[in-house]
């Protein structure tokens, strides 16, 4: 296995640096309200693509851009950007007031102080049928601010309720692009992949939901006032759900949610033709820095591969750990690792598939067990790093409503990725697992 270039991964570097400084310095030092909030994530991704365009003098700054160029046009950069356009114009289409309708629905139907708890478990059947954490995340999330707006809940707590539901779908589900990855990546059936990730991922959700149940209960004021709603704003996004549930694709089930948007916003009168255009625009135009930071992270890793910096990861992280258990440790590590690189965790097992197959072999680890701990563990990190897709996706759709949240109010109210960590390692540790024959 080659040794690679360790200073390839200095771009990182500089991007956690100046990201999480700058953040600290504006929440801590400066004292601004919602400090981590104001921070420019654009710019930094732009400075750590600057430092990794320095580096390796060996090549042109010609050949630094075709290589940027095959790291952007990856097939999953470019979907993820499209579902970024798609999810944009349907926010902008059914706007604040459908949102809430369906918020002041599902409170006149459950009992309030359930309503997170609710949420976090739509989601979890919403992102399993559909396969995409994004998507859920992109329907569901301005219900949920509409729900902490109505009832008094904590904004982060919903938000990752909803995040927490998504990141499990994404793990599971038979659609999702990291468990083909896994799957393909280590040469084992989804359905033993599935059986092996299910005893760890149903635990880590019953605690989540557990957590999610007593701190909504504990925190609920009976603030909640029946509100008035339209049953007609409600249909984009029930069928959007029932799409989502049924497993269609995510791209026909935001195109349904448009069009069904559009008709009944017209229909009724509430919008004409040029303000129903302008919205789409201004709807894709809000998803803007979240495509971008996809397209930045793409060019940045692109270039890291090339220099070695990967492979230096790689090599380190073979070398370190030790024995079966700690095999399967430094699996969850190298996919998370790349994952904090490449901020996309199908791209994070999909580029640590090779090395996980070599370590699976050496320290007799079924393949099975390594595409679960390849996939649970990319969502773990996926789930909580704060400049991911599905974080910014959140963030955007809750300014969208007109409500600012940062990355590190969520973060704390994540129960579901951390409880996920907790069982896979008791699975790690505690539990026999099969060896590889």
């Amino acid at each position: 296995m080659k040794k690679g270039n360790p200073k390839a991964l200095l771009p990182i570097g500089v991007f956690l640096v100046l990201y999480l400084g700058l953040g600290l310095i504006f929440e801590y030092v400066l004292k601004i309200p919602m400090g981590f909030y104001n921070i420019p994530i654009v710019v930094a991704f732009l400075v750590a693509l600057l430092v990794a365009c320095l580096q390796n003098r060996k090549l042109s700054f010609d050949e630094k851009l075709k290589i940027m160029g095959q790291g952007v046009g990856d097939k999953n950069i470019i979907t993820m950007i499209l579902i970024f356009m798609m999810a944009g114009i349907f926010v902008g289409v059914v706007g604040r007031s459908s949102a809430n309708s369906v918020a002041y629905f599902l409170l006149s139907v459950i009992p309030p102080r359930f309503a997170v708890a609710v949420l976090f478990i739509v989601s979890c059947f919403v992102s399993c049928a559909m396969g995409t954490s994004v998507g859920t995340i992109t329907l569901i999330v301005p219900i949920a601010v509409a729900v902490s707006n109505a009832s008094g809940f904590s904004l982060p707590l919903c938000i990752g309720a909803v995040m927490g539901g998504s990141m499990f779908g994404d793990n599971l589900s038979f659609i999702s692009d990291t468990t083909i990855a896994a799957c393909n990546g280590q040469g084992c059936a989804m359905k033993d992949k599935f059986r092996e990730n299910f005893g760890i991922a149903l635990p880590a959700a019953i605690l989540a939901l557990v957590l999610t149940l007593v701190l909504s209960i504990r925190s609920y004021a009976g603030e909640f006032h029946p509100e008035e709603y339209h049953l007609l704003q409600i249909i984009p996004y029930i069928l959007v759900l029932i799409g989502g549930i049924v497993g269609i694709n995510v791209f026909i089930v935001l195109l349904i949610g448009i069009v069904s948007g559009s008709v009944i916003m017209l229909a009724a009168g509430s919008i004409t033709v040029t303000e129903l255009v302008a919205n789409m625009g201004a709807g894709a135009s809000g998803m803007y820095e979240t495509t971008m930071v996809a397209i930045l992270v793409s060019a940045i890793c692109a270039l890291i591969r090339v220099y070695g910096g990967f492979d230096a990861l790689l090599c380190w992280i073979k070398r370190v750990f030790k024995g079966k258990k700690g095999g399967q440790i430094g699996m969850g590590l190298l996919v998370g690792a790349m994952d904090i690189a490449t901020a996309n965790n199908t791209v994070a097992i999909v580029m640590a598939n090779p090395i996980a197959k070599e370590m699976a072999v050496d320290y007799g680890v079924s393949p099975r067990k390594t595409a679960s701990i390849l996939d649970t563990f990319s969502c773990i990190f996926q789930g909580i790093i704060p400049y991911g897709a599905q974080m910014l996706v959140a963030i955007s759709a809750a300014n969208g409503m007109g409500f600012e949240v940062s990355a590190f109010q969520i973060i704390p109210n994540l129960f579901y990725p951390f409880m996920l960590l907790i069982s896979s390692l008791v699975f790690i540790f505690l539990l026999p697992g099969k060896t590889k024959k």
